[in-house]
């Protein structure tokens, strides 16, 4: 696994994540896992943090899991080396302190220069692979507060395409809900390009074969009471799509 180290201390280690690696088993899914990557280089991580169960009530271990990033999604991901750390970075998951910056790719031009979305999330009626922000969501119940805030950073017409419009968007989630930038753009009709799961009528665009979502930063507050940004370059693809918007 081609796994960068982008930060490190004696408590946290940030990793940049490469594109088409899950972070950790589902129940269904075969590895590489990212988990796999840290129980053989930090064995010392083996049972920091919490563990999750599939659907057949299997256990999955998670070792210094504190947050993921979708198999597709590329970019930096915080890691929890011991238990106080764990418990520390939950805290400021839990308290909206830590700042995501992610850069995306959407179908249509979006009109406003910065915006917010502000939509609860829920489970999808009609597909258990899919969360919703719009009408269908499985039980109203479980809905859970998700809010996204968005600059747009480049607009594009591809004129080889009939007039297709695209927009180059910073999203700075406020939430840390399941597909939560995923599922708040295909609410409000600029959908992600690349995700076969909410825009699977969508044609391959600018150049991706995959869901175009790069978690671009993070800042946080280390142990030592220190904010920490750390940043991940962004993936050769991103690079040639900022290209065809003459940045």
């Amino acid at each position: 696994m081609d796994i960068k180290i982008l930060y490190e201390d004696k408590n946290i280690l940030a990793i940049y994540k490469p594109t088409g690696l899950m972070v950790h088993a589902d129940g269904r899914s075969e590895g590489p896992f990212l988990t796999d990557w840290i129980a053989k280089n930090y064995p010392l991580i083996k049972g920091v943090g919490e563990t999750s169960y599939a659907q057949d009530g299997k256990p999955i271990d998670r070792p210094g899991i504190v947050h993921r990033l979708d198999k597709e999604t590329s970019g930096v991901l915080l890691i929890a080396k011991n238990p106080k750390a764990h418990k520390f970075l939950k805290k400021q998951f839990q308290n909206h302190t830590i700042r995501k910056v992610y850069r995306l790719f959407v179908h249509g031009s979006i009109s406003e220069n910065d915006g917010l979305i502000d939509r609860p999330i829920g489970r999808s009626k009609n597909d258990f692979r899919r969360w919703s922000a719009q009408r269908g969501i499985k039980d109203d119940v479980n809905k859970r507060e998700a809010v996204t805030d968005f600059t747009v950073l480049a607009r594009k017409v591809d004129g080889i395409k009939m007039g297709e419009r695209f927009s180059y968007v910073e999203a700075m989630p406020r939430t840390g809900r399941t597909h939560q930038i995923r599922v708040h753009f295909k609410a409000i009709n600029y959908p992600l390009v690349g995700d076969k799961l909410y825009a699977p009528n969508h044609p391959e665009s600018l150049g991706f074969t995959r869901l175009a979502l790069h978690s671009y930063s993070i800042e946080f507050e280390n142990l030592d009471g220190k904010k920490i940004k750390i940043e991940a370059p962004l993936t050769d693809d991103f690079k040639n799509a900022e290209k065809l918007f003459s940045l």
